[in-house]
């Protein structure tokens, strides 16, 4: 796709920018210029740990790289050498999830979190002297306050005495070097440290409309820049929640769990906000450099950008009927009027300038670009194309052009086929229709749409809809009756259905307690990962619960022909024993259980409203592990980048969505991606036990590089096809992650049945 040129110029241009403007900062536009990124190629890998590097992360000069590894080390390599300087035996015991430079305190002080629940602190000037093979430190601090894993560390800019750390117990908590050196105190138990600055054990949601009542597995958090007190957190389910740390209640205790405190914003792509699949989480949440804009990355679907700010009338909020509206058909949406292309004049009557003319030109040839594709079937350039112009020169287009290409988009997506392609789709049309709510061609990708989606009810309305703009049309006349026919087939099923002999309950697996599944007590406690601290168990989650589970192979999932694995589904549903009354006194504020009248709280609770989706990037796959990043690149923010299961790490435009950069990056998966500063240099790592550093020495652009694998890719649409099948293969598990990785460790002994695949974090 070099053809369609890049939005940030050309190098000389920047430099007649300089010259015409001094205030233009060339350093900052040339950090990632798509000159640099496009020539990105593996520079030096660094040596020195023993597992998975799980956590990189650059101090604020850019002079020093710290990573931390399942080998519980956290390493610290010098920028200007490329050169180990330290290796530290942390004395974890369980892999190390996060780590990072405290600000403001001239490199000395390191902070870590691993999946022993622990986060330590270690001060660098005890290794003065000491070469990188001496690596015994002690920590000067150790905070034990967690029950479960720590996944990720946030650090504020200018602040060198707080910490924050999220964990998969729910809570993210606020560690205030200055009060204490280590957490619980002696002779104390972990319930009674009194730092939880967000309480989330009963704050997941399966869908915008549902009352947050479940565990919030934390996974990641960040906290705004230029905004220190906007605090982003993502977890187990598939809404990132925005927090103003000003307006949380005082730190609390884990004693009793309290009710999840009002956020924000919620964010969440409006197609995956309404009862999407209980596997679907979040695996990084990130804000840009200028704090404007979020980025999320999900477990087994793609990255998602958001708008921060609703002021800005950028962002896109939605309710939850909002989510169902788009689906209905209305017969007249309120939007703009369509007007018909007049050559060489804007809407606004004045003639166009010979710039903004080009424009359109390259707009109108891209338009034709996308619409040749479709009868060649290369539907990924075409939908390259189409988010070119309706990305990267909405505001420059009329109505008409927009209108068309929104429709060429949709068709496209649906030829395509991809994860989440048909909801697409869906948006496509409903932007068109605001331009010409009469359009046949809006309609009738509609109807396909919601047919691929299963929604014959809603098909239909669209089809005639279509069919009554077109009456001629056999193509539509004929998905008219076919949906007829399907719905009539459904209903006389179900009336067979309810005539016959009453209903049997489904062939499942029999209700199990828990304590009747082997190792029962460990699956519920985190023995696992914390060893001898067993004591750290938190009452709140010992509550009795019951498991209902099915299996089944279908002929759709059958026999992996590549990795000769064969796939099938595991089906399991958890449910606490009482759970009315689990729900009955949180509001009254009763100690011991925590309870809540379910009644009265849905009486209460205020159905809230989520940002949407502004851009979407494709390509790789997230299903492996749940630590896999999605970074801004550069202090302008203008590129995307994001490991992948495949082993390789893709690089997008922000603003068009753009795929500009394919490299491999690691044998077996790549999870953090971390840009330099300052310089145009990215450090990644995954499951190899070396980083990967990447910076522009490539003799000649290119769109893939080798990198650590060797030669070029011959096929990169081959890759992202393969990383599709393997997200659309994804299985929906209902039960909370931790039981199940609990389940994994506990319940199958070493050779025999393991229904779920192993990951790696």
């Amino acid at each position: 796709m070099e053809w369609l040129g890049f939005h940030d110029g050309s190098v000389t241009d920047l430099i007649e920018k300089r010259t015409l403007d001094v205030r233009h900062g060339i350093g900052l536009n040339m950090q990632m210029h798509s000159s640099l990124v496009r020539r990105l190629s593996m520079e030096r890998q660094l040596e020195g740990h023993y597992g998975c590097v799980n956590a990189v992360s650059w101090n604020s000069k850019g002079s020093l790289l710290i990573s931390g590894s399942d080998d519980t080390r956290v390493n610290i390599y010098s920028y200007s050498s490329r050169k180990l300087l330290h290796s530290m035996e942390t004395g974890h015991s369980a892999n190390i999830f996060c780590t990072k430079f405290v600000p403001e305190t001239s490199d000395e002080l390191v902070v870590s979190g691993a999946g022993d629940a622990e986060v330590r602190i270690f001060h660098l000037s005890r290794l003065r002297g000491r070469g990188p093979d001496e690596y015994d430190i002690s920590p000067s601090a150790v905070y034990q306050c967690h029950s479960r894993r720590v996944k990720k560390l946030a650090v504020e800019v200018g602040n060198p005495n707080v910490v924050w750390s999220a964990s998969e117990d729910g809570t993210l908590r606020q560690h205030d070097f200055r009060e204490v050196s280590s957490c619980p105190p002696a002779g104390s138990s972990h319930q009674e440290c009194r730092n939880i600055l967000l309480d989330l054990r009963c704050g997941a949601k399966k869908s915008l409309a549902d009352h947050p009542r479940q565990l919030l597995a934390l996974k990641s958090c960040d906290l705004s820049s230029t905004r220190p007190h906007l605090l982003l957190v993502g977890g187990s389910d598939a809404f990132a929640r925005l927090y103003d740390r000003r307006m949380l209640p005082p730190l609390s205790s884990c004693r009793r769990k309290l009710s999840a405190p009002p956020c924000v914003n919620y964010f969440c792509p409006m197609h995956l906000s309404d009862h999407g699949p209980s596997s679907l989480h979040l695996t990084h949440v990130t804000f840009s450099p200028n704090g404007e804009e979020v980025l999320l990355s999900y477990s087994g679907e793609h990255v998602y950008l958001m708008d921060v700010n609703l002021a800005g009338g950028n962002a896109m909020q939605y309710t939850s009927a909002d989510a169902s509206k788009i689906m209905t058909f209305t017969p007249v949406l309120n939007g703009v009027e369509l007007q018909s292309s007049m050559s060489g004049v804007l809407r606004n009557g004045f003639p166009l300038k010979g710039r903004v003319s080009a424009t359109l030109d390259k707009c109108r040839k891209l338009v034709q670009i996308a619409e040749k594709s479709m009868e060649n079937a290369n539907y990924f350039y075409g939908i390259e194309a189409c988010n070119e112009v309706l990305d990267g020169h909405d505001r420059e287009i009329e109505p008409t052009l927009m209108h068309e290409c929104l429709c060429i988009r949709a068709a496209l997506l649906l030829k395509r086929k991809w994860k989440n392609d048909a909801y697409m789709a869906i948006r496509d049309c409903h932007k068109a229709r605001r331009f010409n709510s009469s359009s046949f061609r809006a309609l009738h990708m509609q109807s396909e749409a919601l047919l691929q989606l299963g929604k014959h009810g809603e098909a239909l309305e669209f089809a005639i809809a279509a069919q009554s703009k077109a009456p001629s049309d056999s193509e539509v006349t004929e998905m008219v009756e076919n949906i007829k026919k399907h719905l009539a087939a459904e209903a006389e099923k179900n009336n067979k259905a309810n005539d016959g002999a009453p209903k049997s309950e489904p062939q499942a697996g029999r209700v199990l307690l828990l304590s009747d599944i082997p190792d029962c007590a460990e699956a519920n406690s985190d023995a696992s990962h914390d060893g001898p601290r067993s004591e750290r168990d938190d009452s709140d989650y010992d509550e009795e619960m019951e498991l209902d589970f099915e299996t089944s192979i279908s002929g759709d999932e059958g026999r992996d022909v590549e990795s000769n694995v064969l796939h099938g589904s595991l089906n399991l549903r958890i449910h606490r024993r009482g759970d009315s009354a689990f729900e009955t006194g949180r509001a009254n504020g009763s100690s011991g259980s925590p309870t809540l009248s379910s009644k009265n709280d849905r009486t209460a609770y205020q159905f809230e409203a989520a940002i949407d989706m502004k851009q979407r990037y494709v390509g790789h796959c997230n299903v492996g592990t749940d630590i896999k990043q999605a970074s801004f690149l550069g202090q302008r923010g203008e590129y995307i980048a994001s490991g992948s299961d495949d082993g390789r790490w893709f690089i997008w435009e922000k603003k068009t969505g753009r795929l500009i950069k394919v490299l491999v990056g690691d044998d077996a998966v790549v999870n953090c991606v971390q840009c330099h500063p300052f310089d145009c240099v990215v450090a990644t790592s995954g499951i190899d036990s070396t980083i990967k550093i990447w910076s522009p020495t490539a003799s000649v652009p290119s769109f893939v590089d080798g990198g650590a694998a060797g030669p070029e890719a011959a096929n990169v649409l081959d890759v992202m096809e393969g990383n599709q099948r393997k997200l659309c293969r994804n299985r929906e598990i209902i039960l909370p992650f931790e039981f199940l990785e609990r389940f994994r460790l506990h319940e199958f002994s070493e050779g025999s049945l393991h229904p779920f695949e192993c990951t790696q974090s």
